[in-house]
């Protein structure tokens, strides 16, 4: 009887079927796009004069010489290239979603900006630049046709998030600080921009700089804004928590109000609160060690949140006894494990905010 149970639930029923068909008539509306498709040359050119813009969001270049002759050699032997993904904005400009690195590669692989290396098929142009293939080589280079896919500027920004999460799956994805940045620009992740900056922070919290240029400290820095306000609601899905935070801070910033500036400048006072006191009574800041090249994020969290929850009931805060710092309770604490549940969210940042106000 269980058996046919469970398979009468295989089948949808009138109902089932109406939402789902609706909810997939509504999710194609959102995604308008363009297929287009460029010879090497001409994109390089309209990269050149600016048509193609790389937004701040896109990681720094980070191909090897390497990778970029292996692309190289690719285009050459006129082996397929996956899609390039561009969002066009209301300026007729095209924002390079997922492609900066191949655009890069040809305009400086044309500029003979690196020589080819480590080929495998074409070893023969290995320590080859552009300038030294044969005339009727380079013609057909700048030949090659790579193809592009073009989201209309009504696209929405939900619709472009997604996208950027489902075209960077791989192993040299792009980070959600970096998503993010891209997909929810506005006021209020301005000052997250910010506030990753400082000078202090950077102290305080080693970053290893390959992490950092790809949005950790920016992470950071929205997390303790997020948690310290509302870590009491957070459930289990870190990203699309953060992403809502987001988009309605961003929207209540945009309103120029006194009550967004009011929250504005509450949020940067508390950042360096909490910046000044860990400086004085954390010795090693925000890392476990003097020398540590790097901060999880568990340890920046308890740290940061737990600190601002405790000057926020005693802002004039000065604890005596910080050996708990080094306790195996701490350190159980922090771990990584199940770091994204909300019982060790809520455990660590208390954790931290109990052991500061009982060390008077």
């Amino acid at each position: 009887m269980r058996q046919i149970a469970k398979q009468a639930r295989l089948f949808m029923d009138a109902a089932e079927i109406a939402r789902a068909e609706q909810q997939i008539a509504e999710k194609q509306r959102t995604i308008n796009y363009d297929t287009k498709e460029f010879t090497v040359e001409l994109l390089v050119n309209k990269f050149r004069a600016g048509e193609f813009t790389i937004p701040r969001y896109q990681r720094e270049f980070v191909w090897s010489d390497e990778r970029r002759s292996r692309f190289i050699e690719s285009v050459i032997l006129g082996l397929p290239i996956p899609f390039m993904f561009t969002a066009e904005t209301p300026e007729g400009v095209l924002e390079i979603v997922d492609g900066a690195q191949r655009i890069r590669t040809l305009s400086a692989f044309m500029d003979d900006g690196f020589r080819l290396r480590s080929l495998g098929s074409l070893n023969s142009l290995n320590g080859v630049s552009y300038s030294d293939l044969p005339a009727a080589q380079q013609r057909k280079f700048k030949n090659r046709t790579l193809r592009m896919i073009v989201l209309s500027d009504n696209t929405t920004t939900d619709s472009k998030f997604d996208i950027f999460e489902r075209i960077n799956t791989g192993s040299d994805s792009l980070r959600n600080a970096e998503l993010r940045k891209g997909a929810y620009p506005g006021p209020f992740y301005q000052l997250v921009d910010e506030c990753a900056g400082k000078t202090d922070f950077m102290r305080l919290c080693p970053i290893n700089e390959r992490v950092a240029r790809r949005g950790e400290r920016q992470e950071l820095v929205l997390r303790f804004f997020a948690y310290a306000e509302r870590y009491q609601t957070f459930k289990h899905d870190v990203a699309r928590f953060l992403n809502a935070y987001v988009v309605e801070k961003n929207n209540f910033y945009k309103t120029s109000t006194p009550e967004a500036a009011k929250d504005r400048l509450s949020k940067v006072s508390s950042f360096a609160e909490m910046l000044l006191f860990v400086d004085k009574f954390f010795p090693f800041g925000f890392a476990k060690t003097q020398h540590a090249s790097t901060t999880p994020r568990v340890r920046f969290e308890a740290i940061a949140v737990g600190t601002h929850l405790a000057l926020q009931i005693n802002p004039s805060l000065r604890p005596r006894d910080m050996s708990w710092i080094n306790s195996s309770d701490f350190q159980h604490q922090v771990t990584t494990h199940a770091s994204n549940s909300a019982p060790r969210l809520t455990g660590r940042i208390e954790y931290v905010r109990d052991m500061l106000l009982s060390a008077v």
